[in-house]
């Protein structure tokens, strides 16, 4: 038997003014989509913005319907469009933020694991790191310099 550790490193910024410009401007268009979020069941609205390798802005929110499982988050409506009218431009970063309509939200709010998959198969399929920055409505913005540090062990088409 051999026992394996796994190490994460993260970046955590006391708020979004510390942010680079850039990535705040990328964190301000995950605010405008989260304002767009369909969230009348769990009043957890989340939006994403993605920038892409050619400068393109592609962003996405939350979209619940009564059949739960039929919704998508934010994240994978984004990054399934960057995939669908980018089929080959590289993603660089993707910043998101959720609030929940109940409460202040000022925890980071990381990618659910559906979504930790989707973007796994897209830092995979462009084998390149994906930053992801996180926060929640205020407070704390996490950075994951890719999303091998949210999911180390994915699950990936070389094993098919």
């Amino acid at each position: 038997m051999k026992e394996v550790k796994l190490e994460t490193t993260l970046t955590v910024y006391e708020d979004i003014h510390e942010l680079p410009k850039d990535i705040q401007q990328l964190m301000e268009k995950s605010v405008e989509a989260r304002k767009k979020a369909y969230a009348p069941y769990s009043n957890f609205h989340v939006g994403t913005a993605i920038l892409l390798e050619n400068g393109e802005i592609v962003t996405g929110s939350n979209q619940e319907n009564a059949s739960y499982p039929s919704g998508l988050c934010a994240e994978r409506t984004a990054i399934y469009y960057a995939g669908a009218q980018y089929p080959n431009v590289k993603i660089l970063r993707m910043a998101l933020t959720a609030a929940s309509q109940n409460q202040v939200t000022k925890k980071p709010i990381p990618p659910c694991g559906a979504c930790r998959q989707a973007i796994a198969e897209y830092e995979t399929k462009q084998d390149q790191p994906i930053e992801i920055y996180f926060m929640g409505a205020e407070g704390k913005v996490v950075k994951s310099y890719s999303l091998a540090n949210l999911l180390p062990l994915i699950f990936e088409s070389s094993v098919l």
